[in-house]
């Protein structure tokens, strides 16, 4: 899905960037930006009864707060008390979903920031608060590769192609990991799909200000950018507030020692799924596991 050209570190890493022309404007990847057809991308921050208007067009889109709270007049509802954590480190977050064809305007009851994406859609969804309390919480993997997951938007859903995913990962572990690509569209004899074509942003916060990650992404053979001669192999210093473009590839993380990294998933492409693959080379690693990680879940502890 990614339009073949070279893609290096500089291209995928995506600091947060101000504008005097849109001052709440914190960060913003888009189609052209990013070399891809569908994901827009931004992080927006307003002050306590700032506001903020925009139009989904010919997309269907979806605001995640993560700090604050918001009201949502539009020209399909109006929702009240979106959000309300401190921060993404103190619960789960709240979802807004609009279809195509809505205007919106965002309020902040208390000042804080926000994720929102859209994507193209020729498809028409109902709009869509999703709260905490239906936010569905599970460890994934075991021992060092152990991460919480909170499937905002997960596959199923009744929305066209927008997949979100809050992710957790605790000091010194592993996550994405084993590597794992979805850039090919594979369906096998039977119908069901084993990997879908999709392109990904991932948008960190860290527990604490000078927190760290690492990311690479790195293409094999078997990707398209790779076949046409552009093969990725980046590997990436993440801080808080940065945003990773995965056009294609394989995709792992590692947090910094000391630190808990938070990242935002959006997805979107050729099914509204996570079909992927393992690197081949590292997918026994999930054999291995002897248990999980005592510090997770990050909240919600009976």
């Amino acid at each position: 899905m990614a339009q073949p050209r070279q893609y290096t570190g500089a291209d995928l890493l995506v600091r947060p960037a101000s504008s005097p022309q849109d001052p709440d404007l914190l960060l913003s990847i888009t189609p052209e930006r990013a070399g891809w057809d569908y994901i827009s991308f931004q992080v927006r921050r307003l002050a306590a009864g700032a506001t903020w208007s925009f139009a989904t067009g010919e997309h269907e889109l979806a605001l995640v707060n993560l700090s604050g709270r918001y009201r949502v007049e539009s020209s399909r509802g109006r929702w009240t008390g979106i959000g309300g954590r401190g921060d993404v480190f103190a619960g789960a977050a709240h979802a807004l979903y609009l279809p195509r064809r809505t205007e919106f305007t965002v309020t902040a009851e208390v000042g804080g920031e926000f994720a929102v994406t859209w994507v193209p859609t020729d498809e028409d969804h109902a709009p869509w608060l999703i709260t905490p309390e239906q936010v569905a919480v599970s460890i994934r993997g075991g021992d060092n590769v152990s991460r919480q997951i909170n499937d905002l938007l997960p596959p199923g859903s009744p929305v066209h192609r927008l997949v979100l995913v809050e992710v957790y990962t605790p000091s010194g572990n592993w996550s994405s990991y084993p590597g794992h690509k979805h850039d090919v569209h594979i369906v096998d004899a039977n119908g069901q799909l084993i990997e879908a074509d999709l392109e990904e942003v991932y948008y960190f916060k860290m527990d604490k200000p000078q927190g760290f990650a690492y990311q690479r992404v790195y293409t094999d053979a078997a990707s398209p950018l790779h076949q046409a001669g552009y093969p990725i192999d980046a590997l990436m210093v993440v801080e808080d507030g940065c945003a990773v473009i995965v056009p294609e590839g394989y995709h792992p993380v590692v947090s910094g020692p000391g630190y808990t990294t938070y990242y935002l998933n959006v997805l979107a492409g050729s099914a509204q799924s996570l079909a992927n693959q393992d690197d081949p080379r590292h997918t026994w690693v999930k054999q291995c596991y002897r248990g999980s990680d005592d510090r997770l879940p990050l909240y919600g502890r009976k």
